[in-house]
């Protein structure tokens, strides 16, 4: 974990691809040793950032969605899961088709 955050200070300074990156790992490393609440305050942030960069149509932004909404479910709050799930769902197969890997996870 010190290694991830020392990483993330140093991708700060660079491109903001690599910030959410790094920021992802983190939040890996983190829900890892079940630290699901920092985790998920970290996901939060890497989906505002993907909204803000390529909107909410974008195979990242959608990706980001996924896995903050698995994040939820690690820590235990599934009606917050499942409301974000019904909600990204059907962009995600309108945007990526039913097929795609991200709709399909």
């Amino acid at each position: 974990l010190p290694v991830l955050e020392a990483h993330l200070a140093l991708r700060q300074r660079h491109s903001s691809s690599n910030i959410l990156a790094a920021q992802s790992n983190l939040a890996s490393c983190l829900a890892d040793l079940w630290r699901y609440d920092e985790a998920l305050v970290l996901k939060r942030e890497i989906y505002d950032k993907r909204v803000a960069m390529h909107g909410l149509a974008h195979e990242h932004t959608l990706l980001a969605s996924l896995s903050m909404i698995i994040q939820h479910v690690q820590a235990g709050n599934f009606s917050t899961a499942k409301a974000l799930l019904h909600e990204h769902l059907p962009l995600s197969v309108r945007t990526l088709g039913a097929d795609h890997c991200v709709t399909l996870k």
